[in-house]
């Protein structure tokens, strides 16, 4: 089990469930557009949010920032060690810096200073662009054994400073390097894991790569905080992660949506009908496992778990609940009537 570490009210490690992270594309200067995406992301199911610090303004700017979120902020500093200490004293919850790039060590030790003194944890960021030319030389290559070892050094450096207020990521491009990576760094520390593949792509692919990184690691036991880096809106990156727990029965709440792939027996036009019932379904506020098949081999039976699905015939579809029929309707009607039911359903189990 890793250690304890709090990042503002949220436990990370020490046994905690896995968090979701994001981080804004907001411009931090800006306090008020930064705090409306805020809400969107705790909305979505985000436990903490970070924010980039590339100047002053920026860092005087979290002071209104961190006072008005309602989830922890981690300022993101790179540079300059002075942003990281007046982020600290506008009240970030935590701050992510790479040792390798703040200048030195005594502007580490400044940080470290600082961090203590308001008991705020420092989380130590190393990824494939930025390894040492020593290490580089030493293996050769960008590998899994000269990424960890990137990120005990740097990680030393703060707990000879006597401070284990830490949490480590060490992220890649690459899921496979990232998992091997990961493997490797958590038999060697016992700090909290910070789990992503970095720089994934859009939302198309980056899903994909972050959930074989990510979603094999946390098969594995390995994982504290994920984020999911997609190129797009970050509410994106916190569905995705949300979907990733819930995948690996990590996470409950929500809508959980099943639909088949669809073959030679589907009667209804079934793609646009999920789709669209996936829309509207999956943000309502239910604890709910919803199913929309396309005939009646894929349908009851196979979707008994669900709490309410439909299963296609011949231009209609077929209501049931825990496998259960209920009643047809024309698929002409069907998205209107089943969302209906389903707030029916939800509001039903919440009255349980």
């Amino acid at each position: 089990m890793t250690k304890k570490v709090m990042i503002g009210n949220v436990q990370v490690g020490g046994g905690a469930s896995v968090k979701i992270q994001s981080m804004n594309n907001t411009d931090t200067r800006d306090a008020r557009a930064t705090l409306e995406q805020i809400a969107r992301l705790k909305d979505a199911g985000c436990d903490i949010t970070r924010v980039a610090v590339p100047d002053m303004e920026a860092a005087m700017s979290l002071k209104q920032i961190t006072s008005e979120s309602p989830i922890p902020v981690v300022a993101d500093i790179h540079f300059d060690y002075r942003l990281a200490i007046k982020a600290c004293e506008n009240g970030a919850a935590k701050i992510r810096i790479n040792p390798g790039n703040i200048g030195g060590i005594d502007n580490i030790a400044a940080v470290v200073k600082c961090c203590r003194e308001r008991d705020i944890p420092i989380r130590v960021g190393v990824n494939s662009g930025s390894i040492s030319r020593e290490i580089l030389a030493k293996y050769g290559e960008v590998n899994a054994e000269a990424m960890t070892e990137s990120a005990l050094n740097a990680i030393r450096q703060i707990s000879d400073m006597d401070y284990d207020n830490i949490v480590i990521s060490i992220k890649s491009s690459s899921p496979k390097l990232t998992i091997d990576t990961y493997r490797i760094l958590s038999k060697s520390c016992d700090y909290p894991l910070h789990v992503g593949v970095t720089e994934a792509g859009t939302v198309k692919e980056g899903v994909i790569k972050s959930a074989v990184g990510i979603g094999a690691l946390l098969a594995e036991g390995i994982g504290d905080t994920i984020r999911v880096s997609l190129t797009g809106d970050p509410v994106d990156e916190v569905y995705a992660a949300v979907s990733i727990l819930k995948a690996l029965e990590l996470r409950e709440g929500g809508i959980t949506f099943i639909s088949c792939p669809t073959c030679g027996r589907t009667q209804v036009p079934l793609i646009e009908l999920a789709s669209e019932i996936e829309r509207r379904v999956c943000r309502l506020p239910y604890n709910l496992k919803v199913a929309v098949m396309g005939c009646v081999v894929n349908g009851p039976g196979e979707a008994r778990g669900c709490d309410i699905g439909l299963a296609g015939g011949v231009n209609e579809f077929l209501l049931f609940e825990k496998g259960e029929p209920i009643r047809k309707i024309p698929a002409g009607n069907v998205v209107e009537e089943f969302v209906s039911e389903v707030v029916k359903v939800g509001e039903q189990k919440k009255a349980d």
